[in-house]
């Protein structure tokens, strides 16, 4: 598939998945500057860093000239669809979008008034929200195939609205910051379909790496062969996940990309890739 002409037939067989916000980026500042070295070690080792993230193609086209990782697809949207490299985003499609945003407006009045999403703020809200400039907060705003937003409800309203939407084939699933709907896709989903393409390029199984640090990683970081809960002091704690017991999940001591180079680090070390 033309997607994935940006494999390097010399590339090594470890692949990396991961989070933005809470993980790569700090969960305050979006601030990366402590992952830089790993980012530029692992770009001379060709290990590819594939982000998988909630935020917008348009957003994650920016940060991936930022780290300079541009040259491998992306996944954007809470697995809502792939960022292919080097893509020029000079349109949307926003069908997926807008029909997710007449589920909701289907749903009672009772459930449906304590969601509040981006369609619903402004770029300056957004801002104040997430702490995003307003360049950036714009670009978040860019939708095409999911709502990110609060729930200010009960518990149990919040249970009948998510089963509600769940019969029209949308999902809410919790980041470090919103209740985000989407379709059936997840970051997991999307990871193994990029692991599909890529192990037939390089006629070997190809070891795969996932780091997260909220509920809608959990998908990703079981699925992996190596699973990495990143610290987040902002948000509760993960429950314990499957494969945690046995080693093939572990979790950083430090938060945001301090944590994310800690495992980068243990995982090159285990794997002697130093």
């Amino acid at each position: 598939m033309a997607e994935f002409l940006w494999l390097d037939p010399n590339m090594t067989k470890l692949i990396i998945f991961t989070d933005l916000d809470g993980t790569l980026l700090s969960h305050n500042t979006y601030d990366f500057t402590p992952a830089l070295s790993m980012l530029e070690t692992l770009k001379h080792k060709s290990i590819p860093v594939i982000l998988a993230s909630s935020k917008t193609a348009a957003e994650i086209f920016e940060i991936q000239k930022e780290m300079k990782l541009e040259a491998y697809p992306a996944i954007v949207e809470n697995g809502a669809g792939i960022l292919t490299p080097g893509a020029q985003i000079t349109h949307y499609n926003t069908e997926i979008y807008d029909g997710i945003l007449r589920a909701v407006m289907r749903l009672p009045l009772e459930f449906r008034a304590h969601f509040t999403g981006f369609s619903q703020w402004s770029v300056e809200d957004i801002s104040n929200k997430t702490g995003l400039t307003l360049e950036r907060a714009a670009l978040a705003k860019q939708r095409q195939f999911s709502e990110p937003g609060l729930w200010t409800g009960t518990r149990q309203k919040q249970v009948v609205f998510e089963a509600l939407l769940k019969r029209h084939g949308i999902y809410a699933r919790k980041g470090g910051r919103f209740l985000t709907l989407t379709k059936e896709d997840s970051k997991a989903d999307l990871m193994k379909f990029i692991l599909s393409e890529i192990e037939p390029n390089t006629g070997e199984a190809v070891f795969s790496v996932a780091l997260g640090d909220a509920p809608n990683d959990i998908e990703m970081i079981e699925t992996a062969d190596i699973g990495v809960i990143v610290s987040n002091p902002n948000n509760a704690p993960l429950p314990k996940l499957k494969g945690e017991q046995q080693g093939h999940i572990f979790r950083t001591t430090l938060p945001g990309p301090e944590g994310w180079v800690q495992a980068v680090e243990q995982i090159l070390r285990n794997q002697d890739m130093e």
